[in-house]
């Protein structure tokens, strides 16, 4: 018996035959361009690469939308969304999205930015006061002590404040780990509460690490806003965006709808994974929607804010947030060592063109993924979103240069 992973573990590790064939198809004078170069967006292409992914047993089903130059270029749905049921891949199914949430989160955050209610360089602690006094315990051997400076507000959208996941082994992970801090609160409140008494990986503004940043975004949300996370969340993003099915609990009349997850082991079938449950709305993950849903949410940032009438974030703002934030003496990025990506306020930013060994995609763009393995991104340079929707863990990360190979040529 395979015991079931924890949420914790999830996090850390940052899917038959055709379905449905594309619904719509990219014209052929449509060009995108990357770097110095450009290429027809080719709805063939897409398709083709998608159908290769089921077909080649890597994945049990997928979706992807394309949307540019303000319509729809393509969208196909190939596999199976529960092999079990024998259920297919379509345009409604709905999926974990995992750290997909936390671009809704750090949206939820920076619409108070645009209302007045915090500074980017307000200590954390003015709001949450048990961030107060922190403790650092890095690997450097020298045991625990006094942070240097406070974790600000920034800290906590950019992934610079110091907090972890435990993804890898020093100090501060085991001690992470030993707490379990995602499966024992009972709320945000009392998840911030413990995450605040641990000990940081590193002092505050001096690294990038990914962990539970997003997690302490939402509980922001909640003290500057007056009222839970979701609750906000539901209330000034999803419902005005018409994003009318996401959120981090589903009714029982959609669980027919739900994808299932699996993984792939090598020379074996793939096998299920059980459905974790959440403790609490997260700001870190936890969010199931459809595709169209997200797609939705990419366009708002595509069109600075703004999408069918309805304003979520300054253009300012939404600009803010899609430009890279992290200081260039800020060496120690964790996984995120790509010199030609950058971090914005709540995902990846493309700062340089691709080098010859990466996949493609244009200066500007903003991006982030989910466990599962689904992505989105939207660039601004070609008026671009895209949305895939997958549930494979741990994360295929092959799959995205696959998709991103197809979008641009």
């Amino acid at each position: 018996m395979t015991q079931a992973p924890s949420r914790r573990h999830v996090l850390g590790m940052a899917l038959a035959a055709p379905a449905l064939a594309a619904a719509t198809a990219a014209p052929n004078d449509v060009r995108l361009q990357t770097g110095a170069s450009t290429s027809a967006l080719s709805a063939r292409r897409i398709e083709q690469t998608l159908q290769r992914m089921v077909a080649e047993g890597r994945v049990a089903g997928v979706s992807a939308v394309v949307w540019q130059g303000g319509a729809e270029r393509y969208f196909g749905a190939f596999g199976l969304a529960d092999r079990e049921a024998r259920r297919p891949m379509a345009r409604d199914t709905l999926a974990r999205i995992w750290s997909m949430t936390k671009p809704v989160a750090s949206v939820a955050l920076m619409r108070l930015w645009d209302a007045g209610r915090f500074r980017l360089e307000d200590p954390l602690a003015l709001y949450l006061p048990e961030f107060k006094a922190m403790r650092v315990h890095a690997d450097d051997g020298a045991g625990e002590r006094p942070a240097e400076r406070p974790i600000l507000v920034r800290d906590v959208l950019l992934h610079t404040a110091g907090l972890t996941y435990a993804m890898l082994d020093g100090p501060a992970d085991r001690a992470f780990r030993a707490a379990d801090p995602l499966a024992t609160s009972p709320d945000l409140a009392a998840f911030s509460r413990a995450v605040a008494a641990l000990p940081l990986r590193h002092e505050p503004g001096t690294a990038w690490h990914y962990g539970t940043s997003t997690d302490i975004v939402a509980r922001l949300v909640e003290v500057l806003a007056g009222e839970p996370f979701d609750a906000h969340v539901r209330r000034h993003i999803l419902r005005p965006l018409g994003m009318r099915e996401t959120d981090w609990t589903q009714p029982a009349a959609l669980k027919d709808r739900m994808a299932a997850t699996y993984q792939f082991p090598d020379g074996q079938p793939p096998r299920r994974e059980p459905d974790l449950p959440f403790t609490f709305a997260s700001g870190g993950a936890g969010l199931i929607a459809p595709i169209d849903d997200y797609l939705r949410f990419a366009r708002m940032l595509l069109n600075e804010g703004t999408l069918d009438g309805v304003r979520v974030l300054r253009p300012a703002t939404v600009r803010l947030m899609l430009v890279d934030h992290l200081d260039p003496a800020i060496t120690q990025r964790h996984f995120h060592a790509n010199p030609n990506v950058g971090f914005g306020f709540g995902g990846s930013v493309r700062t340089a063109p691709a080098a010859a060994d990466e996949a493609p995609g244009a200066v500007g763009e903003f991006s982030w993924g989910g466990a599962a393995s689904t992505l989105f991104w939207v660039d601004p340079a070609n008026r671009l979103a895209v949305v895939f929707f997958v549930q494979k863990m741990p994360f295929d990360e092959a799959l995205h240069r696959d998709l991103r190979r197809a979008v641009y040529g």
